[in-house]
């Protein structure tokens, strides 16, 4: 794979068919918000098992004139989410109706999104190619007969749809197979025609509202009727050379700015040497202490995210604590997650970059009869616990995996990136934006190249520093001797994320990236 180039505009996603239902809008006049809720509402139709519709979402927008904005689309848990509701179990669920105990936001990140300066589409343009591929119907990629084989045994049983529309003939849908969502296509259209409050506060409302009770679900028409995006601003913090983005609580996009800032004042020299990996590595551990203390809901914390990326004395003393021969012993507890990044540039100097996700591979498993959509499982990640980190309560946001990364360079250079992964998304992108903005690496080689992961990953229980093959023999030996549980994972792997990359240059012209790890695109123009 090579970096791919255009004058005009860019768009990369997870999906080739997505990246080119984005691209399509830039070409009929849209912009890179448009071309972004584009390439969303394709995601949801030929990437089901990853996102959708019924999840989240967060977006990081640098507008032309260099205001950043940041949307929420974050939903929080259902009026009667209590801890009576799950007296007996240890555990909220990770499938089925109790998992689905969340508002999914992604749709109000969409209209905010939307509300923003230049978007004037209209929204049956946008989600065109989205309704055309539910109709018509997508072939099954490798990638999503494998998750769809995997997965079957755990989501045929839930109630809802999942069978019927996932598994048509008894069986899961193989590659090539052909997907259809009629369901899906006809919700679709009811958006384009009602608008995006539809979704909340309108007739869609009152369909998904009686699919959920009907199916268990605790999320009501009254807890969609509150939901709202929220706009708070994004986190940033300046390194050598470039300022940093990305998306404040309940997201992690404070562990992967203090990555890269601790990343920052280390000295490493050579991209994917002892140094680079190893550094990187123990910056991740210091960044995750200080995540999983404190991200949450920010409603119910007082920590001061934006202070620790502006005070150098305490970035520099963090930086002092990580030994650079030495590894910090390990674990600590993992967050999981499966997401779907994409981002888009366009020509008037707009860079978006945007995360969604229900969270596990379909979610809750739960897909909603009436109107097609798979519904989150986010809300499993709660604690059922009287108080504390990521404690159930009623209206309480959930810990987000998810975190969109945006970088502005000293040179005007302006770069969207970002991966799915959980617990490995601020290790990707450490890992490539590293290897580009710090060491000289041409994009595409900075996703190509072999990456590594800290800690566990989903239906994984070590938590070994996984290494892909195509390092420096010697670096394996040396990050052992250092004290890292090494394990080779073997080639390229999904467990390393699914990541994607679009930069605008200086000159007005752009480059764009995906990974040989999916079944992504970039769609220039």
């Amino acid at each position: 794979m090579k970096t791919v180039t255009g004058s005009q505009g860019i768009v990369t996603a997870p999906h080739h068919l997505a990246a080119r239902a984005g691209c399509d809008v830039l070409r009929d006049g849209g912009n890179a918000v448009e071309a972004c809720v584009a390439v969303a509402a394709a995601l949801t139709v030929v990437y089901p098992h990853m996102t959708g519709i019924g999840g989240d979402g967060f977006w990081v927008i640098r507008e032309p004139d260099g205001a950043v904005r940041s949307i929420h689309g974050c939903g929080g848990a259902a009026g009667t989410a209590d801890l009576a509701l799950y007296q007996g179990l240890d555990a909220v669920p990770a499938r089925g109706p109790l998992a689905a105990n969340t508002v999914a936001g992604t749709i109000s990140a969409w209209a905010a999104a939307l509300a923003g300066p230049g978007c004037a589409l209209p929204l049956g343009r946008l989600l065109r190619d989205a309704i055309d591929h539910a109709e018509q119907g997508v072939a099954v990629t490798a990638g999503g007969a494998a998750i769809a084989a995997a997965k079957g045994g755990e989501l045929r049983g839930q109630p809802g749809a999942y069978a019927q529309v996932f598994e048509p003939e008894g069986r899961p849908l193989a590659e090539g197979d052909v997907l259809r969502q009629p369901i899906l296509a006809e919700t679709l259209r009811k958006l384009a025609a009602n608008g995006l409050d539809d979704f909340y506060r309108g007739d869609l409302a009152a369909l998904i509202a009686a699919d959920l009770a009907a199916l268990g679900s605790p999320v009501s028409l009254a807890d969609l009727a509150a939901h709202e995006a929220t706009r708070p601003t994004a986190l940033h913090v300046s390194i050598n050379g470039a300022r940093l983005y990305n998306s404040a609580p309940p997201t992690q996009g404070f562990a992967s700015l203090m990555i890269l800032a601790l990343f920052d004042r280390l000295g490493a020299e050579a991209a994917d040497g002892f140094d680079h990996v190893h550094g990187l590595v123990e910056a991740t551990k210091q960044a995750f202490l200080l995540r999983d203390a404190h991200v949450g809901d920010p409603a119910h914390t007082d920590f001061d995210f934006q202070f620790w990326l502006d005070d150098a004395r305490a970035l520099n003393d963090l930086a002092r604590r990580i030994d650079p021969a030495r590894a910090l012993p390990w674990p600590q507890p993992p967050q999981w997650g499966d997401t779907c990044w994409f981002g888009a540039a366009d020509g008037e100097g707009r860079v978006v970059s945007c995360i969604q996700s229900t969270y596990f591979e379909f979610g809750s498993g739960l897909v909603l009869p009436r109107t097609g959509i798979t519904w989150q499982n986010r809300g499993s990640s709660f604690r059922l616990a009287e108080q504390g980190w990521n404690a159930l309560r009623p209206g309480r946001k959930p810990f987000h995996t998810l975190n969109p990364a945006l970088a502005v360079f000293d040179d005007g250079r302006v770069m969207a990136y970002g991966t799915m992964g959980g617990e490995g998304q601020p290790q990707t992108q450490a890992a490539l934006f590293s290897r580009y903005a710090r060491f000289g690496v041409d994009l595409q080689e900075a996703i190509s190249a072999p990456r590594w992961l800290l800690g566990r990953t989903w239906g994984e229980q070590s938590t070994t520093l996984k290494l892909e093959d195509g390092f420096d023999e010697a670096l394996y030996t040396a990050l052992a001797e250092a004290g890292h549980d090494v394990e080779r994972v073997g080639p390229q792997t999904a467990m390393m994320g699914h990541a994607g990359a679009v930069v605008r240059l200086a000159d007005g012209s752009f480059e764009g990236a995906s990974d040989p790890r999916s079944d992504g695109g970039v769609a220039a123009w």
